[in-house]
C-alpha cells in the first residue's frame, strides 16, 4: 500500500500525500515529542519532517521499505531541533490534556506513565533506539539504519539503555505519577 501512495505522491497526487500524512502524524508526533521531551518541539519536528518528505520524496527509492527513511527524517529532524532549543520540557501531564488527541490514544501512555518517564531519564543516545525498537517496533536492523550506526552499537546501546532504565525503575524514579 505505501509503495502505491508514494508513486503516486511522486505524480503529484495531494490525496496520496494526504492519506500517508494521516496514517503517520499521529505516531510520528508520539515519537517526536518523546524524543525531544518537549510538545511544541516534537509538533515542529513532525510538521518539517513531512515538508522533508514531501520534498524529497522524489529521491525515495521505492524498492526500499519507506518507514524507516521516515523515521530517520524524523529522528534527524528532533536531533535538529533539540539542537537548536533552549527549552526542553519533560513529558508531563499538558501531552494528556492535549486537545488533539483523544483519551483513548493515551490509554497504552496512562498505562504504561511510570515506563515512559523513566524513558525521558534516559540520555538521547540510549533513549532513541530504546523509543525505535520497543515504542515504534523497528528491528535492530532497522533502528542501525535510521540512525545510522553499526547494528553492534545499537545493540549496545540497546543493552545500556535496558540497564539503566532497570536501574531508574528499581530506584523509583519515574514510577510515580505525581
Amino acid at each position: 500500500m505505501e509503495q502505491k501512495l508514494i508513486k503516486e505522491i511522486k505524480k503529484g497526487d495531494h490525496k496520496a500525500f494526504t492519506t500517508l500524512y494521516n496514517k503517520y502524524a499521529e505516531y510520528a508526533l508520539r515519537v517526536a515529542i518523546a524524543v525531544t521531551k518537549n510538545n511544541a518541539n516534537g509538533a515542529d519536528a513532525v510538521q518539517e519532517t513531512f515538508i522533508r518528505v514531501y520534498r524529497n520524496i522524489s529521491k525515495f527509492d521505492t524498492s526500499k521499505n519507506f518507514k524507516p527513511w521516515f523515521y530517520k527524517i524524523l529522528i534527524n529532524e528532533c536531533r535538529r531541533i533539540m539542537y537548536f532549543s533552549t527549552d526542553a520540557v519533560t513529558i508531563d501531564e499538558k501531552i494528556i490534556n492535549n486537545k488533539q488527541f483523544s483519551k483513548e490514544d493515551f490509554y497504552p501512555f496512562q498505562e504504561y506513565e511510570g515506563l515512559y518517564k523513566a524513558i525521558q531519564n534516559l540520555d538521547e543516545i540510549n533513549r532513541v533506539p530504546i523509543i525505535l525498537k520497543y515504542l515504534q517496533d523497528f528491528s535492530e536492523k532497522e533502528v542501525s539504519e535510521i540512525l545510522d550506526l553499526n547494528i553492534n552499537t545499537v545493540k549496545s546501546r540497546l543493552y545500556k539503555g535496558r540497564q539503566k532504565l532497570k536501574n531508574i525503575l528499581n530506584n523509583g524514579e519515574g514510577i510515580s505519577n505525581d
